[in-house]
């Protein structure tokens, strides 16, 4: 299973900075295993929202010119509370550094405000076939349904704004 944990781009400004949302509700499956009388978005969840937004953020930077972007590596990990049902969770991430295979991000996550986790990401980016040619099809695949994700979560538009404005 893939948990899509972003629900709206609310700002981007490539290649600096993106700013998503997750609106935790009690639908999200995985609440009824996590703490059952006690339902919060487990903190691995809230790193991963962070990486799926850095993703996004490289993406748009780069224009789409890798079809797999992953986590290498998460420092510095600190939770502050739990996010529950009914809460927004807003990630703020903050590019550090975006370069052909690799980028190294500051992300840090509030709701109403009040910080709820922060972290330091590195990611790498690479094409499929980079190490087999045959492989290109299934790049050209991938890209394109990053591209329509993109645009359903309203990076497209605002990339488009941005270009006009």
């Amino acid at each position: 299973m893939k948990f899509i944990l972003i629900d709206r781009i609310l700002e981007l400004d490539p290649p600096g900075r993106i700013v998503t949302c997750k609106g935790l509700t009690l639908a999200e499956e995985y609440l009824a295993d996590h703490f059952p009388t006690f339902p919060v978005m487990p903190g691995v969840l809230m790193v991963e929202a962070a990486v799926q937004s850095a993703a996004w953020l490289v993406r748009a930077s780069t224009d789409f010119a890798k079809s797999v972007i992953l986590l290498s590596e998460v420092r510095n990990v600190t939770y502050k509370s739990f996010v529950s049902p009914g809460k927004v969770l807003r990630l703020e991430i903050s590019a550090r550094k975006i370069d052909e295979a690799a980028s190294e991000f500051d992300c840090r996550g509030a709701c109403d405000g009040r910080e709820m986790v922060k972290a330091r990401l590195r990611l790498r980016h690479f094409n499929l076939s980079d190490e087999n040619p045959m492989m290109a099809d299934v790049d050209a695949r991938l890209t394109e349904h990053a591209r329509r994700q993109f645009e359903l979560l309203g990076g497209a538009a605002l990339v488009q704004s941005a270009a006009t404005g």
